[in-house]
This record gives C-alpha cells, structure tokens and sequence, in this order.
C-alpha cells in the first residue's frame, strides 16, 4: 500500500516544520502539510489563554480545553477525509498527551497508511532556537522535549540535534512507499 499520511511528532522547536518542507519539496508527488500551528491559528481569538481552548503559561506549560479538543478533533478528521480523498498529507503535531494523542490520531486515521515519525532534539539545543525564533514563550522546547514521546509508538525516529532538516527529510522519504 501506498503511503497516504506521514505524522510528525516531536517538541516545540524540534525541527518538524523544517523536516515538513524539505519533504515537500524532494518527495516526487505533491504533498499538503496540515500542522497543528495552524489550527491553533485558525481558531477565533477568544480560545487563546482560555481555559477552554489554549492556555500557553509563562513557563511555556499547555493547557488545553474541552472546546479546544472539540475543534481539535473535527480538524484530524478534516485531515483524514484529505487522504481518503486522494491527498497525500503531512502532519506536523505536538503530541503534549504523548500516546493518547498518537491514539486520537489512530482512530482518524482508521484504514490509511500511516508513516508515524519522532522528531527528536535534545532540549538545551531546542531551547536555542526557541529563543532564535522569538515566538514562542520560553520553557516550552525543554517541557516538551521528551513528553510528547511518552508512549508514542513510531516507525521510524529522527533526530535534529546534530541533523540537517533535509537529511532528515531524506530518512524519512526513503521509508515512505
């Protein structure tokens, strides 16, 4: 079977969005990148620092609500339904409830081929680049760094620390069918 989704998981400034475009650009057909960045900003206003929808603490610390997972998970199925209908889909997520995120994931991804990949990065490497970036709040790379591999069972791992987002992109191309 042909690979039809390749999810991406790994801490704040892992290196996932990076990975993502690479892969965009050296795998031959035409793939669409759905990332939870997104959806967070596609969300009204009014679910950001909101005990029902996201709460980023100044630690960096994610607190997410009810009506955050409602959308959350309307958003997986929109993703699945863009595979089932032919689209090839790369998932850039933070799995900050490590394998029951991967298992939401499962059940809308029921019946695809799925190519789950850990996007691995020590945390004082990705707390630099968090401070690079300048948007996102401080802590958030070290927090997130190892819980959202908590259980998660993958296929395949890469890791950016010492890594070129283009040579991971390149493992990762090489295990999709």
């Amino acid at each position: 079977m042909t690979t039809q989704v390749i999810v991406l998981n790994g801490g704040s400034s892992s290196g996932k969005s990076g990975i993502v475009r690479c892969l965009q650009a050296i795998l031959p057909d035409p793939w669409l990148a759905a990332a939870v960045d997104s959806l967070i900003e596609a969300m009204p206003a009014s679910m950001q620092a909101s005990e029902a929808g996201i709460d980023i603490a100044s630690d960096g610390g994610v607190n997410i609500g009810s009506a955050f997972r409602e959308l959350e998970a309307a958003w997986m199925e929109g993703v699945a339904a863009m595979a089932r209908a032919g689209a090839r889909v790369i998932v850039d997520d933070v799995f900050l409830g490590g394998a029951a995120s991967q298992q939401r994931w499962q059940k809308a991804l029921s019946g695809l081929d799925v190519l789950w990949v850990g996007v691995r990065c020590e945390s004082t490497v990705a707390a630099g680049r968090e401070i690079a970036r300048g948007d996102r709040a401080r802590g958030m790379a070290a927090l997130q760094a190892e819980v959202v591999h908590r259980g998660v069972v993958y296929d395949l791992e890469v890791d950016t620390t010492h890594t070129e987002s283009l040579e991971c992109a390149r493992t990762v191309a090489a295990r999709t069918k």
